[in-house]
C-alpha cells in the first residue's frame, strides 16, 4: 500500500500490532497460520468488520470470550486501524447480492 494511501497509517499498525493474531492480505498479515490455537484472532479476509466493531474490540478486547489485549492501540491509531480493517475485511466473504442487485430488474 502507498505511503500516501489515506490507510497507510492504519495498514502499518496493524501489520504491528495485530498481525501475529489475525489474518488480513491487505497488511500482509497471515496470523500464526494455527486456526487450532485458541490465541488465533478472526480472520478478518473471511470477516467483514464495521468501523464500530473494530473500535469496540481494541477497546474491550475482542469480544465475548475473546483474549485480544485491551487497548492494544489507543486514540487516532485506534481509529487508524478500525478505518483500515473496515476497508479491507470481508474480501473472501462471498455475499449475495442485495435486494434488486444483480437481478437484471431495477
Amino acid at each position: 500500500m502507498p505511503a500516501d494511501d489515506p490507510n497507510h497509517a492504519g495498514a502499518v499498525l496493524f501489520a504491528e500490532r495485530c498481525s501475529g493474531c489475525h489474518t488480513l492480505k491487505a497488511a500482509g498479515a497471515e496470523g500464526s497460520a494455527n486456526r487450532k490455537l485458541r490465541n488465533q484472532g478472526p480472520n478478518l479476509d473471511e470477516r467483514a468488520e464495521s468501523v464500530d466493531d473494530v473500535l469496540y474490540a481494541i477497546r474491550n478486547g475482542g469480544f465475548s470470550g475473546a483474549i485480544m489485549p485491551q487497548n492494544i492501540v489507543v486514540g487516532d491509531d485506534a481509529e487508524a486501524v478500525a478505518d483500515f480493517v473496515a476497508e479491507y475485511s470481508g474480501t473472501e466473504v462471498d455475499r449475495p447480492p442485495a435486494p434488486g442487485e444483480g437481478s437484471g430488474t431495477n
